[in-house]
């Protein structure tokens, strides 16, 4: 019985030891980094060769090389790495990855680092300010940061933008979601999820902001590269249909696991009944839980984690949102029956999913994603008296 306490109610796991934990895993971190970066620049090399490489050519000024794949294996296996990368995000990503084409590889890849792991920790930290220990030490994070790519500054805009709408900023909410257009299917919910709730200003500035982006690369970068974007498709599409089970055991997504173990036609007719319930549950996450887009916004962030095809764990760092939404809701009106030890599991499963998944031959991120999600759901409705200051000034609840 008493095992079984301590396993069910964890009051041994108390602030104090929270925060020593979070030292040993931030400790731990370091060292994990500092192999990264060796790796990175050497043989081996990492993802951000594909930034690094379309930045040398912005500053080479042909900028439509980013997407020549000929191109960017001399740039990227000239730095000694004996593999390269095919960058495959829009032109506005190019003004973000642009000035780092002025560093030497392994110098860029310790600024890219350093400089999106501190956006993503200060979007972190503002949200969660007692918390601050369990964001800058967030395993999903460090994926993020040991493949050296863009998931930190996907994952500051995922979090600003719930943030600022919860704290009624509904155009920069609206802005940090129309600068998704670099990953675009990481915001895939974000408009039925404001459509549920009649965020009609942050809908528009949303759009403005994503038009503003387009522009502004199409003035910096001309049509060529606007033209040359389109033939990474074709790239992409190629990894899809020639991938074998390791290629979609590093993704973390339903559709990839239904693909290892039961085939392509499973796959796409899982993962598509999959986004359509997400989808359909974004439209009602404001009516769920009374109009706070706090509590929305880390359910719709869970969803997230579940609903695209193609996602990959070091895209998730914004799932610190959703778990540590539900650490303050425990803090607040007490933790349910195993829910400290099922938060510890979850706040390591970016992470831990990953480095397991050849092991065990399958990537169980999206059991977790969905185990995430469903605490979230049934922790609404909220009764107690603090949803009516997360409702955005633009945003109704639905009649």
């Amino acid at each position: 019985m008493a095992l079984g306490g301590a396993l069910r109610d964890a009051d041994w796991l108390d602030a104090r030891r929270v925060r020593a934990y979070a030292a040993m895993v931030g400790v731990a971190s370091l060292g994990i980094l500092w192999f990264a970066w060796r790796d990175a620049t050497g043989a081996t090399g990492s993802d951000f060769l594909a930034f690094w490489g379309a930045a040398k050519s912005v500053m080479a000024g042909d900028p439509a090389a980013a997407y020549d794949l000929a191109v960017q294996e001399r740039i990227q296996t000239g730095t000694g790495s004996h593999g390269w990368f095919a960058f495959v995000n829009p032109p506005p990503f190019l003004l973000a990855v642009a000035p780092f084409g002025w560093l030497p590889y392994p110098s860029g890849w310790i600024a890219w680092v350093a400089l999106t792991y501190a956006l993503w920790a200060w979007a972190g930290v503002r949200a969660f300010p007692r918390l601050w220990p369990l964001v800058l030490t967030y395993p999903g994070a460090l994926i993020a940061a040991t493949h050296g790519q863009n998931g930190l500054l996907t994952g500051a805009l995922l979090i600003a933008a719930i943030s600022l709408l919860a704290r009624s900023c509904p155009l920069l909410s609206g802005a940090a979601i129309g600068a998704l257009v670099i990953k675009p299917h990481l915001a895939l919910l974000l408009p039925f999820w404001l459509l549920g709730g009649r965020c009609w200003r942050t809908i528009l500035a949303a759009g403005a902001a994503l038009v503003a982006l387009l522009l502004a690369s199409l003035l910096a970068f001309g049509t060529a590269t606007m033209q040359a974007y389109t033939t990474s498709w074709g790239a992409s599409a190629v990894l899809i249909a020639q991938g074998g089970p390791d290629f979609f055991l590093r993704m973390s997504t339903y559709y990839s696991q239904l693909r290892v173990h039961f085939g392509e036609p499973v796959a796409i007719g899982g993962g598509a009944v999959i986004a359509l319930g997400m989808i359909g549950m974004a439209l009602q996450l404001f009516r769920r839980f009374g109009g706070d887009a706090r509590a929305s916004g880390a359910a719709v962030l869970a969803a997230t984690a579940l609903a695209p095809p193609y996602l990959f764990n070091y895209d998730l760092p914004f799932l610190i949102f959703p778990t540590l939404w539900l650490v303050e809701q425990g803090l607040a009106r007490g933790f349910r029956p195993y829910e400290k030890l099922l938060l510890v599991a979850l706040w390591f499963a970016p992470y831990a999913t990953r480095a397991a998944a050849f092991g065990i031959g399958a990537n169980l991120m999206p059991l977790a994603a969905f185990l995430l999600l469903a605490l979230i759901w049934t922790r609404a409705p909220l009764p107690f008296g603090n949803s009516s200051r997360s409702v955005p000034t633009d945003c109704r609840e639905p009649g």
